[in-house]
């Protein structure tokens, strides 16, 4: 049995081959994969660190070699903080620790949940811009004495308002260049919230996440776009961790301290989440309790997070046993 290393490059790849004989090198170029997989055998175990096109790479491989081993370099330290850091230095570590089975696996999403989680992504973006230039807007108006609130301008017909305001020329102008970008971000986002959506029905628990009130169409496509495979997960505890929604540990001699989330993970998935407990605590009296008990001790920002986290274990539950809620306020679960 062969362990190979792959150090992968946007046009090409280092390998390293760990066998019983020894240990060579050999590099290709990434449009010469045919030459590299007729190198390859079906007990051959292969390791590849995680790039943009580590997708794609795998795609071509995976069939030619027994088994594909996908690392984070940031959490292999042994490559990320290496002192001596080549091509041929990452690939032999790769090949050497997956021989000792020791390397840190990063989970691989199935094609239509990466691109729900990419498009999302890129909304996520276009939003932010969006709303750099709306508070863009607001500074030019109260640099001419005119106070705007922060809501506005997010419609079409809000940004048409904007004509009735008496600015000089250059600011006028400064202004409509804005108003054009922003009309354009609008498009875009509302073009991108339909394909999530669109995208998102297609995903495995859809169906069983918008059965819970709180959470819609987007936000469960990107939910189940951030989770992958519940299957993945052990338990509740485990995707809570992923998502970064447990406090951090710090245990010295007795004292056990917990501080606040780590906030690993996605961010946007976490934000989704949060997002999604505002609502749900309006329809179900079992978070609502649960959120209004926790305020009335640690304050609305702990309890949202801690309402977030039991959210998540609904979420949990109803994708691991493919539940759909009947009856949310009562929480009631039905088979789906």
């Amino acid at each position: 049995m062969r362990y190979i290393g792959i150090d992968l490059h946007k046009n090409n790849f280092q390998v390293c081959y760990i066998s019983t004989s020894g240990k060579s090198f050999e590099q290709f170029g990434i449009y010469d994969l045919e030459s590299f997989k007729s190198h390859l055998r079906k007990d051959d175990s292969l390791a590849v660190e995680a790039t943009g096109n580590t997708r794609y790479f795998v795609k071509q491989v995976k069939d030619c070699v027994g088994q594909v081993v996908i690392v984070n370099p940031r959490q292999f330290k042994v490559i990320s903080s290496s002192v001596k850091k080549t091509d041929k230095q990452d690939a032999e570590q790769l090949a050497f620790f997956l021989s000792k089975d020791m390397l840190p696996e990063v989970r691989m999403k199935d094609e239509r949940q990466s691109q729900v989680k990419s498009m999302a992504n890129t909304r996520d973006k276009l939003v932010k811009l969006r709303t750099s230039l709306k508070n863009k807007i607001h500074n030019i108006l109260n640099a001419h004495g005119i106070i705007s609130k922060r809501e506005a301008f997010s419609s079409d017909k809000s940004l048409n308002t904007l004509k009735e305001y008496t600015l000089n020329e250059l600011a006028s102008l400064e202004v409509d260049v804005i108003v054009s970008q922003i009309r354009s971000l609008n498009a875009g986002i509302r073009k991108l919230d339909k394909q999530i959506e669109d995208a998102g029905k297609k995903l495995d628990g859809f169906k069983n996440l918008t059965s819970i009130k709180g959470i819609g169409n987007k936000s469960a496509s990107i939910l189940l776009s951030t989770i992958g495979d519940i299957n993945d997960f052990s338990d509740a505890g485990k995707l809570a961790s992923y998502f970064g929604i447990v406090p951090r540990m710090s245990n010295s001699n007795e004292t056990l301290h917990q501080g606040h989330i780590t906030k690993q993970g996605s961010k946007l998935g976490r934000t989704t989440l949060v997002q999604c407990t505002l609502i749900a605590i309006r329809y179900s009296k079992y978070l609502r309790s649960f959120y209004e008990r926790l305020k009335s001790k640690k304050g609305s920002g702990k309890a949202i997070i801690a309402t977030a986290r039991k959210l998540l274990d609904i979420i949990y539950k109803t994708l691991k046993e493919k539940l759909i809620f009947e009856d949310f306020p009562n929480f009631v679960l039905k088979s789906s």
